[in-house]
């Protein structure tokens, strides 16, 4: 596809757009928006102004005013000033084509998708903790307001929708579809030790299990999981999978996934069906995995992939020629992108958006999935559980993929629906967390959006 000729518009105007939430993936847009032609970005919006102007001068910005109201924020913005404030309200109604949401807080998502669908905006969520909760409603209230809310390329929900799609495009029948978590299992055979995420841990006899061999996948894979004591599931992939799931009607075979410490070239036969040797049970699955290597070696650097079936022997026995990854009973193989450049690769999105109004997410999604809370150790009645962290994760809770359900008290929760609210009753480890036993916030801008969602009947 040629790029150029796809956002031909950009010859007659400059998409402007407005940036909320300023940590790595807002400053990343921000830096790289200054070399983009055809796109602008001076408007910044953190929870303090002084901020938003700090990341603002950070990326070579000047001339910044720090504005804490709509009159003073026209006025710098018909003095060709950059902009920067302490809330979306001040700046929702400059003349701007594109709100982008990185705030990560699901419940400033949920206000700001709101304020800039009602002032005619499109919205690309960054927030994909907002996205699982409420995403669908979202994007239906943009449709009915003229505009998209849409998932944005540089995430991997975005870059896997658009590599499954184009799979299908081309009569490719996936078998699976997912991404590596975002950080890698790095296997140092001289001291046998793994390394991930700046945490380094003894891993004894797991050279063993490096190279596979002719062993059947699952002893592989329960062994190295044995082997390694690091944490192997994470919200923000079971967060990121809700998204897609909800975009491609798509879903797991387990509602924590079966996460393997896989190598790359070990995809095609892994992600493939028990029946094939692989792990899953059925076809169109979606699925993570943690990226094995050793030190030297390329990274899938958070990517995305999807396994599909061969259907014709000949042509993909060229091709695992060419170094393509085929399973090893040439059944399945395996398309990966290895990458996801946040803010870097977010223009096209934007220019989606604002040049031809779509999303590059599903032009309808629906409540297909939920990514629900799951109690990891006993937990009191009154405890406050907070989502925090760079990870926005509760402590003691992990999450749960499972069928999209309206709320009800025994209904399971929302993973980022209980973020700030206490427990009314005890829940046990290993228990569901349900409504019913959260203190829920009917007045939250979050719980409303997901109270209509669940009001909604047709989702054709």
């Amino acid at each position: 596809m040629n790029h150029h000729r796809y956002f031909a518009g950009l010859d007659a105007r400059t998409v402007e757009c407005v940036i909320v939430g300023t940590g790595g993936f807002g400053r990343s847009f921000l830096a790289q928006a200054r070399h983009v032609k055809g796109l602008a970005c001076r408007v910044a919006v953190d929870r303090d102004a002084a901020t938003a102007a700090g990341v603002l001068a950070s990326v070579g910005v000047t001339d910044i005013a720090e504005c804490a109201d709509p009159a003073a924020a026209r006025a710098a913005w018909d003095a060709g000033r950059a902009i920067a404030a302490a809330d979306l309200a001040v700046v929702a109604d400059l003349p701007v084509d594109v709100v982008l949401e990185a705030t990560g807080n699901p419940e400033a998502g949920a206000r700001h998708a709101r304020l800039a669908i009602r002032a005619g905006k499109h919205v690309v969520m960054v927030t994909k903790e907002t996205d699982s909760v409420a995403g669908p409603i979202l994007a239906r209230m943009a449709a009915e307001r003229g505009v998209v809310c849409s998932p944005i390329d540089g995430d991997q929900p975005s870059l896997l929708i658009g590599l499954a799609t184009w799979a299908q495009v081309i009569g490719l029948r996936i078998v699976a579809a997912g991404k590596s978590s975002e950080y890698d299992f790095v296997f140092n055979p001289a001291t046998d030790e793994i390394t991930s995420n700046g945490v380094t841990v003894d891993a004894p006899g797991f050279g063993d299990w490096v190279d596979a061999g002719d062993r059947p996948w699952s002893q592989v894979v329960a062994a190295r999981a044995r082997l390694v004591p690091l944490p192997q599931r994470a919200v923000p992939d079971l967060c990121e999978m809700v998204v897609v799931a909800n975009a491609l009607n798509m879903a797991p075979d387990r509602p924590d996934y079966h996460a393997p410490i896989a190598r790359i070239t070990e995809l095609a036969d892994l992600m493939a069906p028990a029946a094939d040797g692989g792990l899953l049970t059925g076809q169109g699955q979606l699925d993570v995995f943690n990226c094995l290597r050793l030190p030297g070696e390329p990274s899938f650097a958070g990517g995305v992939f999807v396994t599909v079936a061969c259907e014709d022997d000949e042509t993909w026995a060229m091709l695992r020629d060419k170094g393509h990854v085929v399973a090893r009973n040439g059944r399945t193989a395996m398309i990966g992108l290895p990458r996801h450049l946040l803010g870097m690769e977010a223009a096209t999105t934007v220019f989606e958006a604002a040049l031809l109004g779509v999303s590059s997410g599903a032009e309808k999604p629906r409540p297909v999935m939920d990514l629900t809370a799951h109690a990891d150790a006993d937990l009191s009645a009154g405890s406050l559980l907070v989502a925090e962290g760079h990870h926005h994760t509760i402590a003691h809770v992990s999450g749960r993929m499972t069928p999209a359900r309206v709320l009800a008290d025994d209904a399971p929760i929302p993973y980022y629906l209980l973020s700030g609210r206490r427990l009314k009753r005890d829940v046990k480890a290993g228990q569901m967390i349900l409504c019913g036993d959260v203190d829920l916030d009917t007045d939250s801008e979050l719980y409303r959006l997901r109270a209509a969602q669940d009001a909604v009947t047709d989702w054709s």
